[in-house]
């Protein structure tokens, strides 16, 4: 495959009709996606990508409905987890970065024995720092795959790419990408 990396952006994928990301985990396309992961390429899911990868066993855990049940658009603090990821290998570790989030179905859950394996294992790769817009568990905003090459994350980094549209924390998630995929 002459591919180095993915993206699933966000967006609502078929409506989202059934759940957030459902039907999108099933189409032809993603068993490329599922290729490029397998590979060690890397993968990014954002908002409803990040949806879609867990809904297409890329990721483990849910994304629910956020705890105020309404949709949350705004910029938020993130914490910088973990800086050995395909996505933020260009923050330093514990880090800070300000960007945007834009979604109803965004709070992370999982059970406190996957929570505990992926904090144990640094595959929570960013959570929010201060208030946590949608309830999520223990914060958590970015999670990785177990080798670090897929990521999923519900703020948008692409919306935090210049400083016209308000911050420029989003680059580095494309820069970790382009180090990765040349390591």
């Amino acid at each position: 495959m002459s591919y180095d990396s993915v993206i699933v952006p966000g967006g609502f994928s078929f409506g989202d009709h059934l759940r957030a990301g459902s039907i999108a985990a099933h189409a032809p396309a993603m068993e490329i996606v599922r290729k490029m992961a397998d590979d060690g390429k890397t993968v990014l899911g954002i908002c409803n990508g990040f949806q879609i990868l867990i809904e297409a066993g890329l990721l483990p855990g849910a994304l629910l409905r956020n705890s105020s049940l309404k949709f949350v658009c705004r910029w938020t603090n993130l914490h910088i987890a973990n800086n050995e990821s395909a996505f933020t290998c260009e923050f330093e570790h514990d880090s800070k970065a300000r960007m945007p989030i834009a979604h109803n179905e965004g709070r992370f859950f999982a059970d406190e024995d996957l929570i505990n394996q992926l904090q144990a294992e640094g595959r929570i790769v960013m959570t929010y720092a201060g208030a946590n817009p949608t309830g999520t568990s223990r914060g958590i905003a970015a999670i990785s795959n177990a080798e670090g090459n897929v990521v999923g994350m519900m703020p948008h980094p692409e919306r935090a790419s210049d400083s016209a549209l308000g911050g420029t924390d989003g680059l580095k998630v494309f820069g970790s990408m382009v180090k990765w995929a040349r390591c």
